[in-house]
């Protein structure tokens, strides 16, 4: 969950660097470091805090050089300093910037010590640094030191490697974290993310797991998992530089919040034909796959298994498929039992969410018909690992508390959806599609309401807790809004099915405790009327996102915005906003960083 940069050139790369480090900060922004090499001499800076903090270090202490790696850190082992930033240095020769967990560093740390190496910060990183110098030191190049040193790491590595004594080389590995190198002329380079080289660069090799790579001025050579000479091809971004851009608005989430009808008319339209029939971009041979899976496995994390809650509604009342809905840090610890014919489908907006990835891993591919994946990276590891993948076309998506990503998995899972009730059921598709041409329109209208939203958000001040309570496929709605809000306010908000609130949570609420209902005119909203009530005979102040056909009333302590009439398979996409717009205004109510909340990073590369 750390963001890696490095380069060689035959100009200075600190610049490079700096500009690396900043489009990167969303992975990570505990502390910031980077070394360069000049003339025999290996200059190193770190600063905790954010990059602005190593920015300003280097306009007092200016350092220049033609190779050089950096860091920003999302701290694991240590606490977020100066001694625990990368790059960790051994005896002013080898610097080393690390992503990933070394999960047996404690053996290897007690072996150096025991062989004079002293140690400087309370990472599990610096014995990288100190390993590959003890291999220098009995004769090794560097390209075989770092190979010797990862053998002897088990745990998820991203490496950047520099040595003051082979300054014509940058090296780095990867096993289980994301590591890419972008091909330039007369220079090269190497990132955690695409997006941390775009001002130089728009053509990359993606590393695959165990390789190794030496990068110089004019040549880039790679070796595989058994120390053999690999191929891998050299590929195009797809996206321009600006895309990555903050634009008219004050933070990455407003622009993201409010390029989701943008967005999701694209995906629609792409996805339809004239006769209002969904075709997803999958190959014959896939689709048979899907004819054929007998019940769907979906695992994912976090917001993403959000949307997959929601998906296992759609799965089984539209298609007639069942389906079971996993947490893929769970998962990978059980042994759980798959049914043969199952069709697999991991979700990840980045395609490098380490538990997803293990989950697929872990799983009997014997009983699978097929492992599919609905991402936003083409390029990532849980694309490149599975048998096909579904596209989810959001764009890069800076802000850490995902909002398009999570609203085009939903877009894209309900496509997938009907595309296995063809065959199956006899739901009216194309009314479903029709409906969805006029989403676009509605996201638009909702997005109006933003001036409202930002009324009812004054409310939140100074409170501490929250309830969001939903029912059916919108108690995953309401799981997802509670999500934001305690990402970004940090105020402690819980959600639950609203049919469970006699079950205990009614015991919390009080003239204190803000419950937020998401109420479309479905055959539970009578149900849900019930349950608002009794919130409002325990003094409860309600907050309601309802269908302008709901009639409910407004009063003191029930304050309700009617959203526009939708089709009730599509309902899920459309709530989600208001609540994206509320949490987002809580949050600048109460003068969080709203990109960047505290303790979080926005790809999550680490058990």
């Amino acid at each position: 969950m750390c963001g890696i940069v490095g380069a060689i050139a035959q100009r200075n790369v600190a610049g490079i660097l700096i500009e690396g480090l900043n489009r990167l900060e969303y992975r990570g922004y505990d502390s910031a470091g980077l070394a360069v090499y000049d003339q025999q001499t290996m200059q190193c800076l770190r600063r905790a805090g954010k990059v602005a903090q190593l920015e300003q270090a280097i306009a007092d202490h200016p350092i220049s050089g033609s190779l050089g790696i950096a860091h920003t850190r999302w701290a694991t082992h240590g606490v977020p300093n100066e001694n625990n930033a990368h790059p960790h240095l051994s005896q002013d020769d080898v610097a080393v910037v690390h992503n990933g967990i070394i999960t047996n560093f404690e053996p290897i740390k007690q072996s150096l010590i025991e062989n004079g190496y002293g140690f400087a910060s309370d990472t599990d990183s610096e014995v990288i640094a100190h390993l590959i110098h003890s291999h220098r030191a009995q004769g090794m190049d560097l390209r075989h030191a770092v190979q010797a040193a990862v053998v002897q790491c088990e745990g998820a590595y991203a490496l950047g490697v520099i040595d003051r004594h082979e300054p014509t080389s940058l090296l780095c590995a990867r096993k289980g974290s994301p590591l890419v190198i972008g091909v330039g002329v007369a220079e090269n380079y190497i990132a955690s993310d695409q997006l941390a080289l775009l001002q130089v660069t728009d053509r990359f090799i993606f590393l695959e797991e165990g390789d190794i790579a030496q990068l110089e001025q004019d040549s880039i050579q790679v070796w595989d998992t058994h120390g053999e000479v690999a191929a891998r091809n050299v590929e195009r971004y797809e996206h321009g530089d600006q895309s990555s851009d903050k634009g008219q608005y004050k933070h990455y989430m407003a622009k993201e919040i409010h390029e989701q009808p943008k967005v999701i008319d694209h995906i629609i339209s792409d996805r339809s034909d004239m006769h209002g029939e969904v075709h997803i971009p999958l190959d014959k041979e896939a689709l048979a796959k899907l004819e054929q899976a007998c019940q769907v496995l979906i695992i994912a994390c976090g917001t993403s298994y959000y949307a997959g809650l929601v998906a296992r509604y759609w799965i089984e009342s539209v298609a007639g498929v069942s389906c079971q809905v996993e947490v893929a840090s769970e998962f990978r610890y059980r042994n759980a039992v798959v049914p043969e014919g199952t069709l697999l489908v991991t979700l990840s907006q980045s395609g490098e969410t380490a538990d997803t990835l293990a989950a697929l891993r872990h799983v009997d591919k014997s009983k699978l018909v097929a492992a599919m994946t609905i991402c936003n990276v083409p390029s990532s590891s849980l694309v490149r690992e599975s048998d096909f993948a579904l596209l989810i076309q959001a764009g890069p998506e800076i802000g850490v508390a995902s909002t398009k990503a999570f609203t085009t998995q939903l877009v894209a899972l309900l496509q997938l959806t009907l595309t296995l009730a063809k065959t199956r059921t006899t739901c009216d598709i194309q009314e479903v599609m029709q409906a969805m041409q006029s989403l676009p329109g509605l996201l638009n209208q909702v997005l109006q309401y933003e001036d409202r939203i930002e009324q009812l958000a004054k409310c939140f001040a100074d409170k501490h807790h929250a309830l969001f309570l939903g029912r059916g496929a919108l108690f995953p709605i309401a799981l997802e809004g509670a999500l934001k809000l305690k990402e970004i306010s940090y105020i402690h908000a819980e959600a639950y099915p609203a049919g469970e609130l006699k079950h205990g949570p009614l015991a919390l609420v009080d003239a204190e405790m803000p419950v937020v209902v998401v109420a479309p005119n479905n055959d539970l909203l009578d149900k849900l009327k019930a349950n608002m009530q009794e919130v409002r005979a325990r003094g409860g102040e309600l907050f309601v996102f309802a269908d302008s056909r709901a009639t409910l009333a407004a009063d003191e302590n029930t304050h309700i915005i009617a959203l526009p009439e939708i089709h009730d398979l599509l309902a899920p996409i459309l709530y989600t906003i208001p609540l994206q717009l509320l949490s987002y205004h809580v949050a600048l109510i109460k003068g969080t960083d709203v990109d960047q909340p505290r303790n979080l990073a926005k790809s999550v590369t680490v058990e």
